[in-house]
């Protein structure tokens, strides 16, 4: 039976919740077969695993939840203990239309009945707070009065979080909490749920980002093909891992080698002058005096949540028009919007989307989008178009049976895979990346980073700007642009950044991408 390794077996009376034997078959092919797991109060067990591994269906079975059609056999236990639930998107299970206020005190107001009618009001308050602060959310009567939408996304995050402890839960599912995350709120993170685990509370964190599973896990399960192939203490298995795939997984935890090593040439192909960006009037977000992308080159704009990163990507891509100053191609200004720009414009500036799932039509399947690209913007002839759609689908790992499936039948990573061939259809001068490794495993992110680094060898013509708040993925780059509240404080090679970084602000960035790996002994050195 796959599960907790050790000779010992946790007694019954302290599992909290307890997966056994769940095989889960969709369509006749099993996403998750035989996997056993259980949960302990205060304790972190940890799924790691590729797209389409099960871990998410695995986590999602003890909310008693399962895809639509499903088989399911095995048993799924869950011990008098509420299971709370923290989503990778949290906006999707917050009501805008009410306050976050109102949406905790209906809550409180439930368990506070047995009270005198002129106390509930009170206690109902204080629970309230206090899951707000037991969350980590600080300054909490200010935020009762704001709508969701108001708040950035770790604070959703934190907002479920609060919703959860607030029902008592004794099990929370953390579904990939900092996909998407720079390394000072992944840090928070860690911390938000050491503090849950510190509570006593049983965490089940499903995630492909390896220094924070070993930050907080005290176990870890890693699965393939819906199957656990190993599993165990988590330093065990970091340190000695037995399954091949373990060693894969591991093994391409290596620094990045920076890949792209041809140097700016004498003109380039992208200018940023003078930009200042604004979302509404009088709201600057972004202000770029210069900003030069040459041929060959890839330059990473990194910088937290927030920072403007994505609406400088967006303004290259005729995507964001309220800005003043100019992009230029080839030394002339491109017009603000993408709808006044000429196909071969369009086709010269590329933009892969962070959110690859909304950008596709849930109707059409996904050879159809890609090759319509290769149709619109080159004038391909349909059937050249799908034959090369199919062919770049392919180096990037996706099957043609993949590739004639809607895109619900396909994974986050896989689609952003097909969102990238799209993309690459339009043979651009420039690809704009944006997060496009954030919801990846390590094994498929290496991947990714290694086909574009071979992109720019064998492309002298293309450059690339990858947006992202990851260091590792960073290191692909000749340059890098450091963001921070929409200024560019501090750029130049990517290699003096990362190791003598000059700003107060990249300093910080660096020193916390190497600190969550010490958390978890803090953790434990707290529990008794």
């Amino acid at each position: 039976m796959n599960g907790p390794s050790g000779s010992e077996r946790p007694s019954e009376s302290l599992v909290v919740a307890e997966i056994e034997g769940l095989t889960v078959e969709v369509g006749g092919r099993r996403i998750v077969d035989g996997v056993s797991l259980r949960v302990l109060p205060g304790k972190v067990i940890a799924l790691v695993g590729a797209s389409g591994s099960g871990k998410t269906t695995t986590g999602r079975a003890l909310l008693g939840e399962f895809p639509q059609g499903a088989r399911v056999e095995g048993s799924v236990r869950v011990a008098e203990a509420l299971v709370g639930h923290v989503p990778q998107h949290p906006a999707t299970v917050l009501n805008p239309a009410r306050r976050v206020g109102a949406l905790l005190h209906d809550i409180a107001r439930a368990q506070v009945r047995e009270l005198p009618r002129h106390e509930r009001r009170a206690a109902a308050r204080k629970r309230v707070l206090d899951a707000l602060k037991s969350a980590q959310l600080a300054d909490g009567e200010a935020l009762l009065r704001r709508f969701p939408h108001q708040l950035s996304g770790g604070q959703q995050q934190r907002l479920v979080l609060a919703q959860a402890l607030l029902l008592g839960a004794r099990v929370v599912v953390a579904d990939e909490p900092t996909t998407g995350q720079d390394a000072l709120t992944r840090r928070r993170v860690v911390d938000e749920l050491a503090a849950v685990a510190a509570r006593g509370i049983g965490v089940v964190l499903l995630s492909h980002d390896l220094e924070t599973v070993r930050a907080l896990a005290d176990e870890v399960l890693v699965m393939r093909d819906g199957r656990v192939v190993e599993s165990g203490p988590t330093e065990q298995v970091w340190l000695t891992p037995t399954h091949p795939w373990t060693r894969q997984l591991l093994a391409v935890r290596q620094p990045l080698t920076e890949a792209a090593q041809h140097g700016p040439r004498p003109e380039a192909v992208l200018r940023v002058q003078g930009l200042r960006a604004r979302h509404r009037p009088g709201v600057e977000v972004l202000r770029v005096p210069e900003l030069a992308v040459h041929p060959g080159e890839c330059l990473a704009v990194l910088g937290r949540s927030g920072s403007g990163k994505t609406t400088l990507a967006r303004c290259l891509a005729g995507l964001h028009r309220t800005y003043e100053g100019q992009v230029l191609l080839d030394g002339v200004a491109l017009p603000r919007s993408l709808r006044d720009r000429g196909r071969d414009r369009l086709a010269a500036v590329q933009y892969v989307f962070q959110d690859a799932r909304a950008s596709f039509d849930e109707h059409r399947p996904v050879l159809d989008q890609v090759a319509r690209t290769a149709v619109r913007l080159r004038g391909v002839a349909a059937a050249e178009a799908r034959t090369e759609a199919s062919a770049t689908l392919g180096s990037l790992g996706l099957s043609d049976e993949l590739a004639a499936r809607l895109p619900a039948r396909l994974s986050g990573g896989e689609l952003q895979r097909a969102a990238l061939a799209r993309a690459l259809l339009a043979r651009p001068r420039v690809l704009v990346c944006d997060e496009i490794t954030s919801g990846l495993d390590t094994v498929t992110r290496r991947g990714l980073l290694d086909l574009l680094a071979g992109l720019l060898r064998d492309r002298d013509d293309l450059s690339l700007v990858l947006i992202t708040h990851d260091l590792d993925t960073a290191r692909l780059a000749t340059r890098i642009a450091v963001l921070d509240g929409g200024d560019v404080v501090e750029q130049g090679p990517a290699r003096d950044v990362l190791t003598a970084p000059a700003h107060p602000f990249t300093v910080s960035l660096v020193e916390s991408s190497a600190e969550p790996a010490v958390k978890s002994s803090v953790r434990s050195a707290g529990q008794v």
